[in-house]
């Protein structure tokens, strides 16, 4: 059965079918959040709050190539900003709060180092200076191999002006890099 029909049945409140769609897209939908946030705990949370999404707004949801994945993508990467700016907050007020000096033990650096590659970090941060559209122009078109024309479609941009925006934010990144690698 095809997407698109299961896509149909999920919209005719059928479980089963919505069920089908969230273990097709589960794993790169959490693939791509887990490269957004800063744990594993929050990419399961961003992931379950995406196909909620997907769920609520299904009569408004466009496929792309005969697919919910893309709105799945751009929806994650929405979700997974909002949580980075409350962690973001939260981190601000707990980092003000007064406490006695602890250093952290050889497991807790060696699990941070495993979870926290150079290269992810530097990718992550690259990806945060974006704008949320250029963003997931890139999620989309360089990430998840979409055609730009697709991508623009999903994210209501001209063809050219996709192209246009994908072209500075990948020179944005690549910018980043190399400073980051200075």
């Amino acid at each position: 059965m095809s997407e698109v029909e299961v896509w149909t049945r999920a919209c005719a409140n059928d479980g089963r079918a919505f069920t089908s769609l969230f273990d097709t897209h589960r794993d790169r939908v959490f693939r791509h959040v887990l490269r957004l946030v800063d744990n594993a705990h929050d990419a399961e949370e961003v992931t379950s709050a995406s196909f909620l999404e997907l769920w609520r707004r299904r009569a408004s949801v466009i496929l792309v190539s005969d697919s919910v994945l893309p709105w799945l993508l751009v929806t994650a990467g929405h979700i997974a900003r909002n949580v980075s700016r409350g962690t973001r907050r939260y981190r601000i007020l707990f980092d003000s709060l007064p406490r006695a000096d602890a250093t952290a033990d050889a497991e807790q650096i060696a699990v941070a180092h495993i979870e926290e590659g150079e290269s992810v970090g530097y990718m992550k941060a690259a990806m945060k200076m974006l704008k949320p559209a250029d963003a997931s122009l890139v999620v989309l078109v360089v990430l998840e191999n979409y055609a730009v024309t697709e991508a623009a479609t999903l994210l209501g941009l001209s063809d050219g002006a996709a192209r246009t925006r994908l072209h500075r934010a990948k020179g944005k990144i690549r910018e980043q890099l190399t400073e980051a690698r200075a």
